[in-house]
């Protein structure tokens, strides 16, 4: 979904596939994979040689379509999510997206990225990772100590189909408790969507029973600003119990002043 042509045409088969569904009041309603097919064949459209990636555009990348967004009310949103092998659901809930706030506070951290990554390294979630990862940012994040287990985890969960995560951690704190810690990164223009974060606490829960899920998403600011969030679920939904922003700067950049500052923030959580 690289230009206007590609993004009109998915917006057209999504919206159709849409609206063959919907009435108002509605708050979910299934489609599968071949309807993307027949749709576009019916429409006459090209389709991508991607089928799948008109479904990750509308999930990670891009807004769905002005018509059906403003068939909700304000607060609510349209979000797809996989519910078995090439099968999807289209469900309304109060927060699809997750965007680093504008007004929080800012902690410098002392880069560690090796010169040679932070040369060839593009602004994208495998610059983030490699980041994240030198910079050891979930252990000071979370005050854990992380080891990073596995990169790009695939794995299938019944009744939702095959989930990926993009880097996996596991931890241990000081007395002893140890976690499992799913990374979703997201750089460019990329979004962090809940579907996401509600399928990395599903995977904690299937594969990792013995372990605390703590879930973390990462996304670009800007070059060398990373905000980190953590999630926690209830039995109503999953929020963002912590939000922070790190900014990645050469170690002479930390002045006295800012380390005196960072001392008030001691008893924060």
């Amino acid at each position: 979904m690289r230009n206007g042509k590609a993004k009109n045409r998915y917006s057209v088969i999504i919206e159709k596939i849409f609206f063959n569904y919907y009435k108002p009041g509605i708050k979910e309603f299934s489609f599968d994979r071949q309807e993307i097919i027949q749709t576009a064949k019916k429409l006459k459209i090209e389709l991508p040689k991607n089928i799948g990636d008109i479904l990750y555009s509308f999930r990670y990348r891009a807004n769905l379509p002005e018509k059906i967004v403003t068939t909700v009310s304000e607060g609510l949103s349209w979000i797809i999510r996989p519910v078995g092998q090439a099968k999807y659901k289209f469900c309304l809930v109060s927060l699809p997206r997750i965007l680093p706030g504008s007004l929080l506070s800012e902690t410098k951290i002392p880069d560690s990225t090796p010169g040679i990554i932070s040369k060839y390294a593009l602004n994208d979630e495998q610059g983030l990772l490699a980041k994240l990862r030198y910079n050891r940012l979930i252990d000071i994040f979370t005050g854990v100590t992380c080891y990073s287990l596995q990169n790009h985890l695939r794995t299938n969960i019944e009744g939702v189909g095959q989930v990926e995560t993009d880097e996996l951690y596991v931890g241990i704190d000081q007395r002893g408790i140890q976690y499992i810690i799913p990374v979703q990164a997201k750089g460019g223009t990329d979004k962090i969507g809940i579907v996401q974060i509600e399928q990395d606490f599903l995977m904690c829960e299937n594969k990792f029973q013995d372990l605390v899920c703590k879930p973390i998403a990462a996304q670009f600011i800007e070059n060398n600003k990373i905000a980190l969030f953590l999630f926690e679920k209830t039995d109503q939904n999953i929020s963002v119990s912590m939000e922070k922003h790190y900014r990645l700067v050469n170690p002479d950049e930390v002045s006295k002043e800012e380390l005196l500052m960072y001392r008030t923030r001691l008893d924060e959580k």
